[in-house]
């Protein structure tokens, strides 16, 4: 072997020992994804997008009368939620985007990120306390009812519970599985859009629906044949917050911030005032 062919062995050997020794040796392992609460902290989750993009989605049931209502001569929206979403959105410098959505599809919608948060009167309901991080409450109502002032049928709360009388409550409501639970003698009616309650209650094919105190106040505002029949003692009493994905709890932390802070500076009662819903406040 000539003093050529020595150079390159030279140099061939310790860069082909070297090539192998890379092949050999394991790649480093990935590093563990970070925690979901890790990642938002970092950046990521709600508080990252809205950040990236300026924009702050908030998910709402427009036909909600004093939480979040879309009136349908001006088609504008109103509402404690609407004024206090706006808020939310300031706090964080974005603009504000609503989403329509509704109770049986505000876990999903979350879930998906079609929307930073719900903010549309949401009862805490265990179910959606399992699957969605609420925050603090800051509204809370019993059940009422609502019936026609022609109806003979319904005078009293100890009426409702009657064998013959139909009972309308609103699909996806919390209403839904408080009654079916309650009613024992009473034939329970689950209405889904495009159906309302009103429409059934008029119609005469239901003799009363139950209902929250915001939802109560359209019907004794706008319509001058509704009467509501109010229990007597304390029925079932739910309390509001507002509801975020599960797992992002940078986010879950900043939404629980804000309200904490609009009960301190007077923010939420001057929304619920301006809304009629002063009575229901959650104050601490």
């Amino acid at each position: 072997m000539n003093r050529r062919h020595h150079r390159l062995m030279a140099i061939s050997l310790p860069l082909l020992a070297a090539a192998l020794l890379a092949l050999a040796t394991p790649a480093p392992a990935a590093a563990p994804a970070a925690a979901p609460a890790a990642a938002a902290a970092a950046g990521g989750g709600a508080l990252g997008r809205i950040k990236a993009s300026g924009l702050l989605r908030v998910c709402i049931w427009p036909d909600y009368y004093g939480i979040s209502f879309r009136n349908p001569r001006t088609q504008q929206l109103q509402g404690i939620d609407i004024d206090l979403a706006a808020e939310l959105a300031k706090d964080l410098g974005a603009k504000l985007q609503f989403v329509d959505s509704s109770f049986p599809k505000l876990i999903d919608d979350l879930n998906a990120e079609r929307c930073e948060v719900a903010m549309f009167g949401v009862g805490m309901l265990p179910a959606r306390t399992a699957a969605l991080r609420f925050t603090q409450p800051y509204l809370q109502s019993d059940i009422y009812a609502v019936t026609t002032r022609s109806n003979r049928v319904v005078k009293a709360w100890a009426d409702i519970d009657q064998p013959g009388v139909n009972v309308a409550v609103q699909a996806g409501t919390f209403m839904e599985p408080v009654m079916a639970a309650a009613l024992k003698q009473a034939k329970m009616v689950i209405v889904k859009p495009p159906a309302t309650r009103e429409q059934e209650l008029e119609s005469g094919r239901v003799d009363v629906f139950m209902t929250d105190y915001p939802y109560s106040r359209r019907l004794l505002d706008n319509a001058d044949w509704a009467r509501l029949v109010s229990p007597p003692q304390p029925f079932y009493v739910l309390q509001y917050g507002y509801p975020v994905k599960l797992g992002d709890e940078a986010w879950a932390q900043r939404v629980s911030a804000f309200v904490a802070a609009i009960k301190r500076d007077g923010r939420l009662e001057a929304a619920a005032k301006r809304n009629g819903l002063a009575e229901i406040v959650v104050k601490r």
